[in-house]
């Protein structure tokens, strides 16, 4: 046997994409503290925390508008699953926060989705779930975005879309209903 085949099986890690957007961003630095540069890595057990206190959180924000510690990421595993997931909570009792179109008040938590976008305040983030299979740690990436991340992507469409792919004229407010159409019809 060669040493490749002895080799131990390499795990992949869950890594958290983040990227950043602040409209002022350019003339106040409030990203400076962060690391863009390469992935860290976390304990499992370890709370993602970000705010502007930087004694208290992982990832500070350089903006006094923003709470000692803004909102938390808590990575676990799923019950009765092999999944692991992530967890955002407000810690905020000043700002609200978003995640896709669900308002947070102060210690309230959610699921994160695979894909989404976190705002508070003036901030935008794009978190992008890129999932693995390591147990003890997983591993963030953060990212500068130099465009309003709520114009630059698009999030699902609330609109329904027909199977065709071609959107009718009309919107569907104004007295007429969509109809079932059998695709032999077409």
């Amino acid at each position: 046997m060669s040493s490749f085949e002895e080799a131990e099986t390499e795990e992949t890690v869950t890594c958290l994409h983040l990227t950043f957007y602040h409209p002022g961003q350019g003339e106040k630095m409030m990203f400076r503290c962060l690391d863009f540069c390469r992935r860290q890595q976390l304990r499992a057990d370890d709370m993602a925390k970000f705010g502007r206190d930087s004694s208290l959180c992982r990832y500070s924000l350089v903006d006094t508008r923003v709470s000692r510690i803004q909102f938390s990421l808590q990575f676990y595993r799923r019950l009765h699953s092999s999944e692991y997931a992530f967890e955002i909570k407000n810690l905020s009792k000043k700002t609200k926060l978003t995640v896709n179109q669900t308002e947070l008040g102060y210690l309230n938590k959610i699921d994160l989705p695979w894909k989404c976008i976190i705002c508070f305040g003036d901030y935008q983030i794009l978190a992008e779930i890129q999932e693995g299979e390591a147990v003890d740690y997983f591993e963030t990436h953060l990212h500068l975005a130099e465009a309003p991340i709520l114009q630059e992507r698009c999030l699902p469409s609330l609109q329904p879309i027909p199977e065709n792919g071609i959107s009718p004229s009309f919107p569907l407010g104004q007295g007429k209903s969509p109809t079932e159409i059998d695709e032999n019809e077409l």
